[in-house]
């Protein structure tokens, strides 16, 4: 798939190419909005938000390489937004409840759900700057510059931040747990 061109095609009016664009990063907007919002419903709603965004403000998109960087930003402040005007932060919440395969090195669910609530729990113990930026690094792939534009800090304070959270995790678990 060409990125570039889609863009191009979609800057034009091209509805079908906006779609094709959407849909082939889908499953990575739906974990990203997953994970902040802490449920399907509300995730969908996010991403129905963010693709009404993204038909609104295509013609704002400078480099259109970036498209994917751009719209997660959306999505995530979208996500923020939303959890503004619902008077909560729920961060991590139902994570990986849908019906997807487990991310972990394992397929046995009963483990797999071991570690999920061994990883919630851990993160309890770190600010929600740190967990934000470990999430965003480890859980989604994303780069420091693309977690540095969504989060709307500097690339020196995302490291900081997740090496500073790692830190915290390694000193309350005793090192018990692998990077």
């Amino acid at each position: 798939m060409d990125v570039i061109r889609l863009v191009k095609k979609a800057k034009k009016g091209d509805k079908e190419a906006l779609l094709q664009l959407i849909f082939a990063e889908k499953d990575d907007y739906y974990r990203l909005a997953l994970t902040y919002m802490g449920n399907e419903h509300d995730a969908m709603d996010a991403m129905e938000e963010m693709i009404v965004k993204l038909y609104e403000k295509l013609d704002q998109l400078k480099k259109e390489e970036a498209f994917y960087s751009w719209s997660k930003t959306i999505l995530v402040n979208g996500c923020k937004s939303m959890l503004r005007r619902q008077k909560k932060l729920v961060l991590f919440e139902d994570w990986n409840t849908s019906n997807e395969e487990p991310s972990s090195l394992t397929s046995d669910p009963y483990i797999c759900s071991d570690q999920q609530m061994d990883i919630k729990d851990m993160l309890t113990h770190i600010n929600p700057h740190q967990k934000e930026a470990i999430q965003l690094k480890y859980f989604h792939d994303l780069d420091y510059q693309t977690i540095a534009t969504i989060t709307s800090v500097s690339i020196g304070t995302v490291k900081s931040r997740i090496f500073e959270g790692l830190k915290k995790l390694r000193t309350h678990y005793r090192g018990d747990f692998g990077e």
